[in-house]
């Protein structure tokens, strides 16, 4: 946390003038030169909550001009265990990268596995990897580091790649479940709906809504004056910037609730929805189809109550204050949706889904 300066002081090392001016005498030197609005004259019973408030005003303004870089507060002192940490993490993010690759290889060279189906789980795949990799590079690098500190640009391009991974995440499951929905109810009208060009124009239309969300959010957040530069996390997130702002952010929160909604409750109440049509036909199919829903969509309802409970515990805790809760709680549940999603959707599906499961092993007997 910088040490705070007198304004009269710090004004002094910014502007280069006698540091023995009062708040008032600040004030008209500033507002000469345009820095501050001109006051005019006002009785002398009114002076002291005057100088209190522009020097307030002063305060701001140099205090919103200096946010090059956050610090990340919720890091402690792991002293000698700081290189085991490192270690379990590296680990675990070299076991996503291995486990999320390998599958997406799998995919793409078995052309029997080149149906709309395995498709989407490969652009689920190389989600994973684009997730992974916008969290646990900053934070091998803050484990080690003694100073957790992050430049501004890079802590919004952590932001942008957190969240449209979360996007991304949440519209592949929707399109999965539609595809599953059309595979199990309207089997005759699968391959006349479910085309390649269908296949393709869900896949980038799921990326592309995910990445100009996003994007419309970090241009809202990277104008705000912030009075602050701590986040109580160990990654940076939206709304703790947010919370910073010495300015107006009505418009950032009103727009964060709508993209969480459109993002999270939207897709979950259609993932919702195909999965009771999908129900309704199975008690009323025969044993074999019954089996082939349970043996499809067991994985994907799997991942996505994993997910969704990883995200939703985020979004309480940033909008609201948990202070019963302890402090690790909060790191490795924020952490939850990020480390173990990625592991969690390969090892479900490659173990789960028999074609996946017959190629992979069939690879590693070669």
């Amino acid at each position: 946390m910088p040490v705070m300066v007198p304004v009269s002081a710090r004004l002094t090392q910014e502007f280069r003038f006698p540091g023995t001016l009062g708040v008032r005498a600040v004030t008209v030197w500033l507002a000469d030169r345009g820095v501050v609005e001109k006051v005019g004259p006002k009785r002398e019973t009114q002076d002291h909550s005057e100088d209190t408030t522009q020097g307030n005003k002063i305060q701001l303004i140099i205090n919103s001009s200096k946010v090059s870089y956050f610090t990340l507060a919720a890091y402690f002192d792991t002293s000698t265990l700081k290189y085991f940490c490192f270690t379990v993490v590296m680990s675990l993010y070299l076991l996503i990268l291995c486990a999320n690759v390998l599958l997406i290889v799998v995919i793409c060279v078995n052309r029997s596995l080149h149906e709309p189906m395995y498709m989407f789980l490969c652009s689920l795949f190389v989600n994973e990897l684009y997730g992974s990799t916008g969290l646990f590079p900053l934070l091998l690098l803050q484990i080690l580091s003694d100073v957790h500190t992050v430049s501004a640009p890079l802590c919004f391009l952590q932001i942008f790649c957190v969240f449209s991974y979360v996007c991304v995440e949440f519209c592949i499951l929707a399109v999965m479940s539609y595809d599953r929905y059309l595979a199990i109810c309207c089997p005759l009208q699968y391959h006349t709906r479910m085309t390649p060009a269908t296949v393709v124009l869900l896949i980038a239309l799921s990326w592309l809504y995910s990445f100009l969300t996003i994007l419309t959010l970090i241009l809202l957040i990277a104008p705000l004056e912030l009075c602050g530069n701590v986040i109580n996390k160990v990654y940076c997130l939206n709304y703790s910037i947010v919370k910073l702002a010495c300015s107006e952010t009505t418009a950032n929160n009103i727009y964060g609730l709508f993209i969480t909604a459109l993002t999270v409750f939207v897709p979950v109440i259609l993932i919702l929805c195909s999965y009771v049509r999908i129900l309704k036909v199975c008690f009323s199919g025969s044993k074999q189809t019954r089996q082939k829903a349970v043996s499809t969509c067991t994985p994907h309802l799997a991942s996505l109550l994993n997910f969704s409970f990883g995200v939703c515990f985020e979004v309480i805790q940033s909008r609201f204050s948990l202070s019963s809760v302890h402090s690790m709680v909060h790191i490795v549940l924020s952490l939850y949706f990020l480390t173990c999603q990625p592991l969690f959707n390969p090892v479900l599906y490659g173990l789960n889904m028999s074609n996946i499961r017959k190629r992979l092993f069939a690879h590693k007997r070669r």
